[in-house]
């Protein structure tokens, strides 16, 4: 019974271990610049990545309306925001924001969300193509949510599976 048990653990560490490397984004590394994202936000007006974040931390947050887990982090990641919204940062003009990326297909749902789950920052942007989203491959995604830090220089600060993660590195920059 006690090899029994012994090989299943085994067999349970393996998997974990395999399926956490799995989730590990290797496409963006820290310390590289981001790469630019110009989308639509949900009155039509194209978003530029590189000017929201010139002299400003971005926590770039991927995301979408039918995700549940991601729909369960927005109430922390609202909480950020208004947190570290208004706070001075370390050599940033201005400060930090959120940029939520969304993966959706439709627009009412994205819109919807956005109201429902009271994501009060301005910067939404989304292409609306769901995982063809030209941001999937330039991130790395094959998961949301996902976050990442970006610094006032546009460079990767860190990367996160949900936005809470950040915190402690957000932390650091507030003056």
């Amino acid at each position: 019974m006690r090899k029994t048990l012994a090989l299943v653990a085994l067999i349970m560490g393996l998997f974990f271990t395999a399926n956490a490397q799995s989730n590990e984004n290797t496409t963006i590394t820290i310390g590289q610049k981001a790469p630019d994202l110009a989308f639509p936000n949900p009155d039509g007006k194209t978003l530029k990545l590189s000017e929201i974040n010139k002299g400003t931390y971005v926590l770039l947050d991927f995301w979408a309306s039918w995700c549940g887990p991601c729909r369960a982090a927005n109430p922390g990641l609202v909480k950020m925001y208004n947190e570290y919204s208004a706070k001075k940062f370390k050599g940033a003009k201005n400060g930090f924001t959120v940029v939520s990326v969304s993966l959706d297909k439709s627009k009412d749902n994205w819109v919807a969300a956005i109201k429902k789950d009271g994501l009060i920052w301005p910067n939404h942007m989304s292409d609306l193509q769901q995982w063809n989203s030209a941001a999937t491959p330039l991130y790395g995604l094959g998961f949301i949510p996902q976050c990442f830090l970006l610094g006032p220089d546009g460079k990767i600060i860190g990367k996160y599976m949900r936005a809470e993660e950040a915190r402690a590195d957000i932390q650091k920059f507030v003056q």
